[in-house]
């Protein structure tokens, strides 16, 4: 009898500090919660796809601590789609440890922290993540604002892995990949917008900042499809910001995360020009990025962003017309978009003047590459 109460001391003993450390069989899940947020970045063509583009052009935007690929292939590294800053928070009532596994398959990643490992075929694995509620938030910080910092107000645990510590794990990636939605201009300048899966488009913001002139409206879309009309601006006296953190707290993110979300990126979803913001299912999410954690949280949500740029009449008048008159101050506006801008003029141009044309997008765009401007 006193052998098996021994016996039953050590069980519960091994089993309390397997809890504790999170050393746990594969099969076992751990009282761990997930949330991740990410964008899908992408340029809708004239047929509405996403057309190819260099997602890595202009100037780096992240700390220098932030492990890259190497620069001479992000200067090629062309795609349909810039994924653009996931970030996965854990949330643990005690210390645990966890490995984490992103893939993929249709892209390459391209960036991250802390160091993982990365392999050939994509994937990318952290093994011995420390998830500590407990520890100290002393996160690297170098001199300077940058939007990569916002991403650590939330309530999320700190963890470590090695000796890095941060409050999140941080990837991204260039994808080739068609985006679940495109989007198609018409010559009456509405927009169509269409699920190519042929399911729901969900909820879509339709964005335009022209001047410093904004406009914005918000629809949740049942159907696999809906036509917008540019000129029908949002009345509501909340701004498109609050917009979209209500929409990503409604497909499951905590506030402060979809704070951090629109923080992190307010500068550019909502610079010049137009464009289409829509909540990328999680199903979709979890065929494009495969994720895998041992052992497995509780709960594990994905909320992901699509950012479809749309070449509008206007967004090409405008650009041809700082072209024409060396306007560095309204092209460097466009940043990374301008080259697919302007293959679109000259898609547009007549054979006559597209010689001419294209000369001066070649020199202009060399210019704002090593300058920043058109000179």
């Amino acid at each position: 009898m006193r052998t098996s109460v021994v016996l039953l001391f050590h069980l519960l003993a091994a089993t309390s500090l397997a809890a504790a450390t999170g050393i746990l069989n594969a099969g076992d899940r751990v009282e761990l919660t997930v949330h991740e947020w990410g964008t899908f970045t992408s340029i809708a063509g004239a047929d509405g796809k996403a057309v190819e583009w260099l997602p890595l052009a202009g100037p780096v935007d992240l700390p220098s601590f932030v492990e890259t690929i190497s620069d001479r292939i992000k200067g090629i590294l062309a795609g349909t789609v810039r994924m653009e800053t996931p970030v996965l928070y854990f949330y643990a009532p005690r210390e645990t440890t966890v490995s984490v596994r992103v893939q993929f398959p249709r892209g390459t990643l391209t960036e991250w922290f802390p160091h993982a490992v990365v392999t050939p075929a994509n994937t990318m694995a952290w093994t011995d993540v420390r998830i500590a509620p407990r520890m100290p938030a002393d996160f690297p910080l170098e001199r300077g604002a940058n939007h990569y910092y916002v991403a650590r107000q939330t309530d999320a645990s700190p963890l470590q892995v090695g000796q890095q510590k941060e409050r999140f794990l941080f990837y991204r990636g260039v994808g080739r990949f068609a985006p679940p939605i495109a989007a198609t201009i018409s010559a009456d300048g509405t927009i169509l917008v269409k699920a190519t899966d042929g399911g729901a488009v969900g909820d879509v913001m339709l964005f335009e900042n022209r001047k410093g002139a904004v406009g914005f409206q918000v629809h949740r879309v049942a159907t696999d499809r809906i036509t917008l009309d540019p000129s029908a601006a949002d009345a509501e006296s909340t701004s498109p910001a609050a917009q979209l953190e209500k929409m990503l707290v409604a497909r499951g993110l905590y506030p402060k995360e979809a704070a951090a979300m629109v923080g992190t990126w307010r500068d550019s979803w909502f610079e010049q020009g137009t464009r289409l913001f829509y909540v990328v299912s999680q199903e979709t999410v979890d065929s494009i990025l495969p994720l895998e954690i041992r052992p497995a949280p509780g709960n594990v949500t994905r909320v992901f962003v699509g950012r479809m740029e749309l070449v509008t009449a206007a967004t090409k008048q405008e650009v041809k017309d700082a072209i024409a008159g060396h306007d560095k101050a309204t092209l460097a506006q466009y940043a990374r978009f301008l080259r697919p801008i302007t293959d679109r003029i000259l898609a547009d141009s007549a054979p006559a003047d597209r010689a001419r044309l294209e000369r001066a997008v070649t020199t202009c765009l060399a210019s704002i590459n090593s300058a920043g401007g058109c000179n």
